[in-house]
């Protein structure tokens, strides 16, 4: 650039403003009160559908809208946390549910708390008694409880946490004696009887155990619902009729024999493909839903909580490596936010300078070890869509595609045996990635078993008025009119 060419530029860039422009998005700080929130999602919106149909917007306006520093067009309203965790903190079971109960019972050799979620049905409502699968809790249904409960104001919802899931907790006794066994290990799963028998008597006992608890005179009619592991464990309770008449009819989301067989393969691998931890329960969640195991990032910040559990902060020279923890680094960009470690302070509080020992990280692990539950898986799903056609009650067959369906279940669902609904958006988690939509097929299922009959079309001839008598049933006639 020759000197008369760089004195020519700057003579032009002394004429310009000093300030740089800011980055798209950055809100001036006397602005910020004037941007407005944005609209909130829905229940069955996920991660994907939501970036789509913004991205679809934002593109089919570019022709009409044209930007203003008045209007704000690329900023986050005020109050939006922009902390890659901060829109995944944990949700409490109370948004969802009334209450809380731990229903204690005992066995010859051992002691059961089951802990139970409960929004108690009104004097005519139904009662729907959800159990999740395996690895899962109770609150993996939270989020469609509370769409259940829009559609059917009067219905009550009882979410069950399994033995050895969720806080429900097994305690092995001295035999005979209420005392417990002085070397047990309360969080080894390698004592805990998992057994298709076993967890649908438990179910069973947990309804029972709540009509004592609340007490009901007499059971409200029940709509059992189970998803994967827990839809085995609803069939046999229906088919083995351990709740009676009560039982309205039962659903069974994205589970048949065969295709739960068949996964059963990859299972172990699936398993040890995992993190094993996770730096922060936040990070936990935030792994379900960029893996999109749950699509819905509303259900995953009230479900995935409850299946971890911290481990001890331990003394040492030095903390030990984390092996296969979760880090938001193994997918996007770092960022300072991506670990939870304690405080300088509180470390300051409780450990001086003086202390030659230091804490170890802090991390959250798996609560139920399903490596342990391998024993089961087989025996689980054998014979479900035999016993799913033969036991009595309405039957729902809720699915995220139709291949899952086996030969069994086709032939009985072309002939009319049960209602089957398809949801192809869904993943394996239906009731968490479509809650509302669960809830409503739900609902709908209800108020077609409602009293126990099952509606279907007149017969020809039936109810045809002759001669000023109406035909009823076979040989029986009244006044027509009557």
């Amino acid at each position: 650039m020759s000197d008369l060419q760089r004195s020519f530029v700057k003579a032009k860039l002394a004429g310009l403003p000093f300030n740089l422009p800011l980055p798209p998005g950055t809100l001036l700080e006397e602005d910020e009160d004037e941007a407005e929130p944005l609209p909130e999602p829905s229940p069955d919106d996920d991660s994907s559908s939501a970036s789509s149909a913004s991205s679809a917007s934002s593109t089919g306006s570019t022709g009409t809208i044209r930007p203003s520093p008045s209007k704000h067009l690329f900023v986050r309203p005020k109050g939006y946390e922009t902390g890659r965790h901060k829109t995944l903190e944990p949700l409490p079971w109370s948004d969802f549910f009334s209450q809380e109960l731990y229903l204690e019972r005992f066995t010859p050799n051992a002691k059961l708390t089951h802990h139970v979620y409960l929004t108690p049905p009104g004097p005519k409502g139904p009662l729907f008694v959800t159990h999740h699968g395996a690895g899962s809790s109770g609150l993996s249904f939270a989020v469609c409880a509370s769409e259940i409960k829009k559609a059917l104001p009067e219905a009550g919802i009882l979410s069950l946490d399994a033995r050895g899931h969720g806080e429900t907790t097994y305690q092995r006794l001295k035999h005979g004696t209420q005392k417990p066994l002085e070397t047990e290990d309360l969080k080894s799963d390698l004592v805990i009887d998992l057994s298709l028998e076993v967890l649908s008597e438990d179910m069973a006992t947990v309804v029972r155990l709540t009509q004592a608890k609340m007490a009901w005179a007499e059971l409200p009619g029940l709509i059992l619902v189970g998803h994967s592991l827990g839809g085995a464990v609803v069939v046999d309770v229906a088919k083995e009729g351990k709740l009676g008449n009560a039982v309205l009819g039962f659903a069974v989301l994205d589970v048949v024999e065969g295709s739960a067989i068949d996964a059963l393969a990859n299972m172990e691998t699936y398993l040890s493909s995992r993190p094993t931890s996770f730096p922060s329960v936040s990070a936990g969640i935030e792994w379900h839903t960029r893996t999109r195991t749950i699509r819905n990032p509303l259900s995953a910040r009230v479900s995935v909580p409850s299946l971890l559990c911290p481990t001890p902060i331990t003394l040492s020279p030095s903390a030990p490596p984390l092996t296969r923890s979760f880090s938001a680094t193994m997918i996007s960009k770092p960022s300072s936010s991506s670990t939870a470690l304690p405080s300088d302070e509180l470390i300051t509080t409780l450990f001086p300078s003086t202390s030659p020992l230091q804490p170890s990280r802090r991390t959250w692990t798996w609560r139920t070890n399903l490596t342990t539950t391998s024993p089961f898986w087989r025996s689980w799903f054998l014979a479900l869509s035999s016993k799913f056609l033969s036991a009595k009650g309405g039957k729902l067959l809720l699915l995220a595609g139709t291949d899952r369906l086996d030969k069994e279940l086709m032939i009985g669902q072309m002939q009319g045996k049960y209602q089957l609904q398809v949801f192809p958006d869904a993943g394996h988690f239906i009731q968490e990635d479509l809650p509302a939509k669960t809830a409503g097929v739900l609902a709908d299922f209800w108020r077609r078993n409602e009293g126990g009959v099952l509606v279907l079309p007149r017969k020809v001839g039936e109810g045809v008025v002759i001669g000023g008598l109406k035909k009823v049933g076979d040989g029986v006639e009244e006044k027509a009119g009557n």
